[in-house]
């Protein structure tokens, strides 16, 4: 059963159509997702950032906690785990540990990255073998992820799902790409937001690189670490950076929110 879609309460305004749809519908009213931030923002505690992912998902907590920093108000919790995916659930139940990991407690913004170690067939729930991206694979894997982005739903998150990128090998490159393209479908389908990392992870071609130019200064930067499947450390932090404004955009307009509605109280009590 898929997890429905957190749309907000009211149509986001013309003007603000080319912001990020979470940013305009916070601008414009507010979701579910924006009431627990706002929630956060008028207790005056940190926004809580949950990670979750696999040793990809190491990296982009890490690139995360480099620029949503605890003195800036976030706190970046790394949920994530080496060696799990979508389709290792005979290893970890991702549903059953993320329940674990979050609790009772609230989480404003959550985001998701798994896939490289998603690209192998599997043994359905009902005991068949799915080959890796065959329709039964698509419908074991779809379901599992509706229900994982459901167990975060249900804490009222907002919820984004990073991308991977090019792959060395050419083999399992292509294998990746068409998990990614079925993932991005999936949150489409959920209304989540996908972070694409190929155009930020790729040279001029769109090919695999190791180095890229620091859009900043111009310099030649080591991107991608020696096993041609992980993010280097400044990798990691560039490919989270737009994710990073993002949320940094969805939590000035949900203050934006706060102001507007706690405004006419100052006003009377003046």
């Amino acid at each position: 059963m898929k997890s429905p879609v957190m749309a907000p309460v009211c149509a986001a305004p013309a003007a603000l159509t080319e912001k990020p749809p979470e940013i305009a519908a916070a601008l414009s009213c507010a979701a579910p997702a924006q009431r627990q931030l706002l929630r956060t923002i008028r207790k005056g505690g940190p926004v809580r950032v949950a990670v979750f992912g696999d040793s990809f998902g190491d990296g982009v907590a890490f690139g995360l906690q480099q620029q949503l920093t605890h003195k800036a108000g976030y706190d970046v919790l790394k949920f994530s785990q080496p060696a799990t995916g979508f389709t290792r659930y005979k290893r970890l139940n991702l549903e059953t540990k993320a329940a674990e990991q979050l609790g009772d407690g609230p989480i404003d913004v959550a985001v998701i990255s798994f896939g490289a170690n998603d690209a192998q067939g599997i043994i359905t729930d009902k005991g068949e073998y799915a080959a890796l991206m065959g329709p039964k694979w698509q419908e074991q894997i779809g379901v599992r992820i509706d229900r994982f982005v459901g167990v975060l739903r249900a804490h009222h998150a907002m919820v984004y799902w990073v991308g991977l990128p090019r792959m060395r090998e050419a083999e399992l490159d292509g294998d990746v790409g068409a998990i990614n393209q079925f993932y991005a479908r999936r949150m489409a389908a959920l209304g989540v937001p996908f972070i694409d990392t190929l155009p930020i992870a790729s040279d001029a071609q769109g090919n695999y690189a190791v180095y890229l130019d620091d859009p900043a200064t111009g310099k030649r930067t080591l991107v991608r670490e020696a096993d041609g499947i992980h993010m280097s450390m400044t990798g990691y932090k560039w490919i989270t950076h737009g994710l990073s404004e993002r949320i940094r955009g969805y939590v000035e307009a949900t203050r934006k929110i706060d102001a507007a509605e706690t405004a006419p109280v100052a006003a009377v009590a003046q």
